[in-house]
């Protein structure tokens, strides 16, 4: 699967987490780790060796925004604005 779509799929779980995050504490916790899985699964990906700092440092910056003392709603939508770029692109290059 080509980065652009790898990325979205997190980025779907990154949204997840920001509907739930009020509503249903549960569901937003799976889809936190379901974000976390893919982004690790991408991490690990030979392909994408020279662009490990920025999937590391998005990996980093999901878990402050989630385990952080501060619970920051902003870095969420914020990192929610990142990948929905990827899923923009991944739609038009289907």
């Amino acid at each position: 699967m080509p980065l652009v779509e790898q990325l979205a799929h997190v980025g779907s779980e990154v949204g997840r987490i920001l509907r739930w995050k009020e509503k249903d504490p549960q569901a937003c916790e799976k889809a936190f780790h379901r974000a976390l899985e893919l982004l690790d699964l991408t991490i690990q990906d030979p392909r994408w060796k020279g662009r490990r700092k920025e999937l590391t440092r998005a990996r980093e910056l999901l878990c402050d925004a989630m385990l952080g003392d501060n619970v920051c709603e902003k870095e969420l939508i914020d990192l929610d604005c990142y990948f929905s770029y990827y899923a923009l692109a991944s739609r038009i290059s289907r």
